[in-house]
């Protein structure tokens, strides 16, 4: 049972290891400052909590949640969301950031900020084109080179954390942002947000059944113990990792007056880190190293994403879908790296509340019969507040903030959570309920 858990725990971790895994913890460790604990802690409950607790429970029920959503909410609105989320993991936010990071981390160092964009152009051309290749002709080959490298890759990155905390483990000279000072586990919670792990958690739930039905099982209860173990390996391992990348960006003496325009912190951190660490021939390594896994996670959501929509609308083919994600991600990738998180905030602070809502209604349902109007009210309700919550705030619309601000735990960033909580308690006195069916192995 535990050699089971693990060999699926570490093809999970491969899968979810990824480019914002690497950049957000190190930028959050440099602008947290002195406030750094509780920003850490907040990213963690998000990043990883959140996380995994949305594996576990997508697969505990090996139908995944596009029949839990289904059942409990609408057939029409599960296949709306997963849309959304899976074109969010996929072409539009995912899949350029992986490229982009690839590029800010590998490539973009050893240029010395020469015809940046240019370069930017020639690297996704091609990194794009060979991923689009394998993409076309999907085989075990991308599952053992992900399997295989990401462990290695991993390897790196811990010698990186544990030397560079025994070099820089002192004092931190970083000063918080405004943004920390005010609200440090707050923030941190939202920055979380931006691995978009907990929303790839929704659709690796079901590569997490798959993999475990091949191993095979004596019973139910053998199942529903390797996915606890799953689960805690994976959350034990990114945790470790997250803690190490931000205190290394925490503690790591970066200069950013020596940064190019709009450079990102975390890919600057980890950089610059490695070269001082290790010397100058570092840089090609871990160049090698970033780019083949970023690539690896490019190709794979480039077939899961088209996958998913030949599966939802069979009218287009695979191979029309995965073109066109292609072309959509190599053109968002040139945007750059923080244009690409830039933009893909505001959909983000949408998607989580509503896919932390559906897991919360999803647990709550396992144990008591909750109304089927009432599940959708709480979802409505959530939807609507996370909706006029980023309106208000892109638009810097004083009313709408101030009314967003009177609702619990505004400050904390989670104004949706007590309503969200009201309305599952809503649930249990409303008509027409329901109870999650248990499954039996097959």
């Amino acid at each position: 049972m535990l050699k089971k858990g693990g060999l699926t725990a570490l093809l999970l971790f491969g899968m979810f290891f990824g480019a914002g895994n690497l950049t957000f913890p190190p930028q959050l460790g440099f602008e947290s400052g002195g406030h750094f604990w509780l920003a850490i802690a907040g990213f963690v409950l998000s990043g990883v909590g959140i996380a995994i607790l949305t594996l576990i429970i997508g697969t505990l029920n090996p139908k995944g949640y596009i029949h839990e959503i289904s059942q409990k909410i609408s057939p029409k609105f599960a296949l709306l969301y997963l849309s959304v989320l899976y074109l969010s993991i996929g072409p539009f936010f995912a899949i350029p950031r992986t490229a982009a990071t690839a590029f800010s981390i590998g490539i973009e160092p050893m240029l010395g900020n020469s015809h940046t964009s240019l370069w930017l152009l020639a690297f996704t051309a091609v990194y794009f084109a060979l991923a689009l290749w394998i993409a076309m002709n999907p085989s075990k080959i991308l599952d053992s080179i992900g399997r295989i490298l990401t462990p290695i890759f991993a390897l790196l990155i811990v010698i990186l954390i544990v030397v560079g905390a025994f070099k820089y483990g002192g004092h931190s000279t970083h000063t918080a942002t405004e943004a920390y000072k005010a609200s440090a586990f707050g923030n941190g919670f939202l920055e979380g947000y931006n691995t978009l792990d907990a929303l790839a958690s929704v659709a690796f739930s079901v590569v997490a059944v798959v993999t475990l039905n091949q191993l095979g099982f004596k019973s139910k209860k053998e199942y529903i113990s390797t996915i606890w173990i799953v689960g805690i390996l994976v959350g034990l391992m990114f945790s470790g990792l997250y803690l190490g990348l931000a205190f290394l960006g925490n503690h790591f003496p970066l200069d950013t007056s020596t940064l190019g325009e709009g450079a990102n912190l975390g890919a600057a951190v980890l950089s610059s880190a490695t070269q001082a660490i290790f010397g100058p021939i570092s840089q090609i390594f871990l160049a090698v190293m970033v780019t083949v896994t970023c690539f690896t996670t490019t190709a794979g959501l480039i077939v899961a994403t088209g996958e998913f929509f030949n599966k939802a609308f069979p009218q287009v083919s695979y191979k029309t879908y995965a073109i066109v994600f292609t072309l959509i991600g190599f053109a968002i990738a040139n945007l750059g790296l923080n244009n690409i998180i830039a933009f893909s905030v505001p959909v983000l602070l949408i998607l989580y509340p509503i896919t932390i809502t559906i897991v919360m209604i999803v647990i709550a349902n396992k144990f008591v019969a909750l109304s089927k109007p009432g599940m959708q009210i709480t979802v409505t309700v959530v939807t609507l507040i996370a909706l006029l919550s980023v309106i208000g705030s892109q638009f810097k619309l004083a009313g709408l903030n101030a009314i967003i601000n009177f609702l619990p735990l505004s400050g904390a960033s989670l104004p949706w959570l007590i309503p969200a909580i009201l309305c599952i308690l809503l649930s249990l006195v409303l008509p027409d309920k329901i109870k999650s069916e248990s499954f039996e192995m097959e």
